[in-house]
């Protein structure tokens, strides 16, 4: 068996040195212009590779095409090259620590920050592995250039080895990804898959085909101003009602630090403004499509009752649907999870489906129509300083890939 860890250990270090990060405010497509210096470079690396087809759309994402040499369905793999708006990731300084020893792992640029096997069990799996981190300042990006490794490594062999038999391929690498947009509406035609599959999950094995049903609510409470001098009687301070909204949904039983398995919650992840007006954003998760709608219902109810406590200010709550849980589709068809899951079987890898505590662009692309089940990467901590991820596990996926379409 080929091994494939120089190749994906040079193409994550190159990759997540390219500053990606998305912008949930912005309204442009991608949302940030810096996305295309990583697609940029992929259509050209793809290009250079030999794929055909290759083409930078209107909407931000490369597609490419390995033609078939044998019969057989036409499969997609995706993967998204934005990373993460929650953590610093400007500046981005990969670093590889060959031969994992076991112990903890420091970072240069912050003493106080230490990767434990203890803290995280996972890593203690790994001794002699080659991991790689960040610096201690930004988030790797793993999440998902590791998925873009796998792939670019893997068609990188298909391309060089016209012999191994398999079926049409098509690749996608889109943006926005993690704002919730990275499925454009034109994207599934685009595509022209049978089915797909997204390298997007975390420990090996994990071959995922349900996650979170979402939605986001936007709530804006207008105040009055006036000099706080003067306020007695006038006032209506926005920054307060926004604390009461936030006090009277449940906090001890339906945030995500106080929920796990296939609990949903509420969570408020921004609060902007002052005593004239306040914005608070929420994102709204559960597994179930009623449990979803009880938790937008919960907090309507809950602005409504803030509006009643104070009638002189206007509060409006607005909800918007992000995703929906892909089981809802693809058990129906469990076609492209049994192909993954025979695949890693005949590798010798021990399989895992659990529900997503998340969502990927495959929940969206299966709800349009294309069924995309999820893969591992191995990418573990995300969305922070102590992510990090080991070149082997990401050689398994690539191996994992190759078996899926082999014919």
């Amino acid at each position: 068996m080929e091994k494939f860890d120089a190749e994906l250990q040079d193409r994550l270090v190159r990759y997540t040195s390219i500053d990606t990060q998305s912008e949930e405010t912005s309204h442009s497509t991608p949302s940030t212009v810096i996305q295309y210096d990583l697609l940029n470079l992929l259509q050209q690396e793809l290009q250079d590779l030999g794929a055909s087809d290759v083409q930078l759309t209107d909407y931000g994402t490369v597609l490419a095409t390995i033609p078939g040499n044998t019969d057989g369905p036409t499969i997609g793999f995706l993967a998204h090259v934005d990373t993460a708006p929650q953590f610093n990731a400007t500046g981005v300084k990969p670093r590889v620590i060959k031969g994992y020893n076991g112990g903890d792992i420091t970072f240069p640029d912050n003493s106080e920050l230490t990767l434990s096997p203890v803290d995280y069990p996972y890593l203690a799996t790994k001794k002699g592995h080659d991991i790689i981190t960040a610096s201690g300042k930004t988030l790797l990006g793993a999440d998902d250039k590791a998925g873009v490794a796998i792939i670019m490594t893997a068609a990188r062999q298909l391309l060089s080895k016209p012999e191994l038999p398999h079926g049409p391929i098509r690749i996608a690498f889109t943006p926005d990804e993690e704002i919730g947009r990275g499925v454009h509406e034109n994207l599934p035609k685009d595509l022209q898959v049978d089915f797909a599959y997204t390298f997007d999950g975390g420990a090996v094995g994990e071959i995922e085909y349900e996650t979170f049903s979402a939605d986001r609510s936007i709530v804006k409470i207008q105040g009055i101003s006036i000099h706080p001098g003067l306020a007695k009687d006038k006032m209506v301070n926005a920054t307060l009602l926004a604390s009461k909204i936030v006090q009277t949904l449940p906090q001890a039983t339906m945030t995500p630090e106080t929920t796990d398995g296939r609990q949903g919650f509420i969570h408020l992840t921004d609060m902007n403004g002052g005593s004239s007006e306040m914005e608070l954003k929420f994102i709204l998760r559960d597994f179930e499509l009623e449990g979803l709608a009880q938790k937008g219902e919960l907090l309507r109810k809950v602005c409504d009752a803030v509006q009643a406590s104070e009638p002189r200010a206007e509060i409006k709550c607005k909800i918007f649907p992000q995703y929906r849980n892909m089981r809802y589709w693809l058990e129906d068809d469990m076609t492209p999870v049994n192909n993954a899951l025979d695949a890693a079987k005949s590798l010798g890898i021990k399989t895992v489906s659990v529900p997503i505590r998340g969502g990927t662009d495959g929940s969206r692309l299966t709800e349009l129509g294309v069924p995309t089940p999820n893969l591992f990467t191995g990418m573990q901590n995300i969305h922070g300083p102590l992510e990090w991820i080991s070149v082997q596990d990401m050689a398994q996926a690539t191996q994992l890939m190759l078996k899926i379409v082999e014919r």
